[in-house]
């Protein structure tokens, strides 16, 4: 199938309605019938603001960047990213053209 790579890059502290962003984002693509999504943890990283974020055993957990990933249909990432609109969250986003399928699958 061809579609959309898309991935959001939130702060592992960030939240919208009380909750962790990165589980919101979650929740609204199941909600919108996504079939999957993933939200992996950052060692190291900086945004626009050139500040550097590092993982360090000593210190608290709670602003390494996440990256939330869903592989989807066009209409799907589309409909997700309008989501994200309506709410006025501000969220840097990637969306690439992709193939995906299930190798051996039914």
């Amino acid at each position: 199938m061809k579609g959309t790579y898309l991935k959001f890059y939130v702060h592992e502290a960030g939240k919208h309605r009380h909750i962790p962003l990165y589980e919101w984002l979650l929740e609204a693509a199941k909600k919108l019938g996504i079939r999957g999504g993933s939200a992996f943890k950052a060692v190291a990283g900086f945004g626009r603001h050139g500040v550097l974020h590092e993982d360090h055993f000593f210190e608290l957990a709670g602003d390494l960047p996440l990256e939330v990933v869903f592989v989807v249909s066009d209409e799907q990432a589309e409909r997700l990213i309008e989501l994200v609109r309506e709410e006025k969250i501000q969220l840097f986003y990637v969306r690439m053209p992709a193939e995906f399928g299930v190798v051996n699958g039914e």
